[in-house]
């Protein structure tokens, strides 16, 4: 019987019979720097026109936000200063 991951071609568990070897911490690092270096080079970066549009919509967005606070903020305030004084 197979298991789905060696269907796959997955090297996420041992096959039968093998027991996985230990790596020691420079190895593991090491490993843990080329599988990081690899992934970076897939990411796609924005270009400067799109980098600069997102950061737009982000303030825009957190300023449009901060003022919805502020508006309900002095409404319970001004709730709470009618009620108590």
């Amino acid at each position: 019987m197979r298991l789905l991951a060696e269907s796959r071609g997955s090297t996420a568990t041992p096959e039968h019979g093998q027991s996985p070897q230990k790596k020691g911490l420079i190895a593991r690092i090491l490993l843990f720097y080329r599988q990081v270096v690899a992934e970076m080079r897939k990411v796609v970066w924005p270009t400067r026109n799109e980098l600069i549009t997102y950061t737009i919509v982000v303030l825009v967005f957190v300023v449009s936000f901060a003022g919805l606070v502020l508006v309900f903020d002095i409404g319970v305030s001004k709730v709470v200063k009618a009620i108590f004084g």
